[in-house]
């Protein structure tokens, strides 16, 4: 989208609501195309406060055009679209959390991925976990990523049922894969596993998947065609109960950062490697250096488009 259409689409929008745009609305309609520093926090912001209470008390998206800002832990979108509750192939999860908002392609992307999902013999789609908040930015509990809208937590659980009540998705649990603190996969990993997790990672806007290592090895021991698709899956701690989907920066955002790519290749020996590290792990490092207490990211912290989108105080 031009700078022109941008002020277009900006302007109807507010005018409908009633309002004009304000100078750091239009600031961030003109910022498409180029990564600056926009306009004024909106009135009332602190940006010294800490941003996960500021973030996770917004309700709606920011009346923006869409665009994603920062990076995965530090960052927010604008103009996030809210995936359904219920669609004919997905549902959302843990509706209380307020976290089924995202980017317009990752919302694109999880109806894409639920179509095929309900081709899968036993499934009928997938049960969608956290995306992000409204407005992105870092959350009161959980992660510390899905900031940018760019994030999702898919459900390792069949999808047998489309119609549970919003009562019963604050209820069931996922079910958990892993066997031997995820050295292995357990009695519940089937071949559909194996096969959603490949046309998630074959979408090519996929930037890579987060499942723990046991899965990776069962998956790069039993593919037998094309393994290219094994590169975007990365292992990572905990994720047996979901596997977590991260998107490349859509075109023609600017002021979105893109971790850098998986190393090449297939990615198995890596893989086999935390595995042998969970079976035979190191002894500690008695001179290790103490982990020093994380400080909470503040609003000044992530980049200046997000002071721009929060609502007014």
């Amino acid at each position: 989208m031009g700078r022109k259409y941008a002020l277009i689409a900006l302007g109807l929008l507010l005018a409908a609501c009633g309002s004009p745009p304000t100078p750091s609305q239009t600031s961030l309609a003109t910022s498409t195309g180029r990564a600056m520093a926009f306009g004024a926090p909106a009135a009332g912001v602190d940006i010294q406060a800490v941003a996960k209470n500021v973030f996770g008390a917004e309700k709606h998206a920011s009346p923006h055009p869409s665009a994603s800002f920062g990076s995965y832990a530090k960052g927010c979108v604008s103009g996030a679209e809210q995936l359904p509750e219920t669609g004919p192939t997905w549902q959302a999860m843990r509706l209380s959390r307020n976290r089924n908002w995202g980017h317009p392609v990752m919302i694109d992307y999880l109806k894409d991925l639920s179509q095929k999902a309900a081709r899968l013999q036993g499934w009928n789609g997938i049960y969608v976990g956290d995306i992000s908040q409204p407005r992105g930015g870092p959350m009161l509990t959980g992660h510390a990523s899905h900031q940018m809208g760019l994030d999702a937590d898919i459900w390792m659980l069949p999808t047998t049922r489309l119609n549970l009540s919003a009562a019963e998705r604050e209820s069931i649990s996922s079910i958990s894969l892993r066997r031997s603190a995820g050295a292995y996969t357990n009695d519940s990993w089937t071949p559909q596993h194996h096969e959603l997790l490949k046309a998630a990672a074959s979408d090519p806007r996929v930037a890579r998947i987060f499942v723990f290592p046991g899965a990776k090895v069962k998956m790069c021991n039993d593919e037998k065609g094309d393994r290219s698709w094994l590169r975007k899956i990365r292992p990572w701690y905990g994720h047996h109960y979901h596997f977590h989907v991260r998107l490349t920066c859509p075109a023609g955002v600017a002021g979105c950062v893109n971790q850098d790519p998986p190393p090449a290749g297939d990615g198995c020996d890596d893989a086999q490697a935390w595995v042998n590290n969970i079976l035979n792990p190191p002894p500690p490092d008695p001179n290790a250096p103490k982990p020093k207490p994380k400080r909470e990211i503040r609003i000044a912290d992530l980049p200046g488009q997000c002071a721009a989108i929060l609502s007014p105080r």
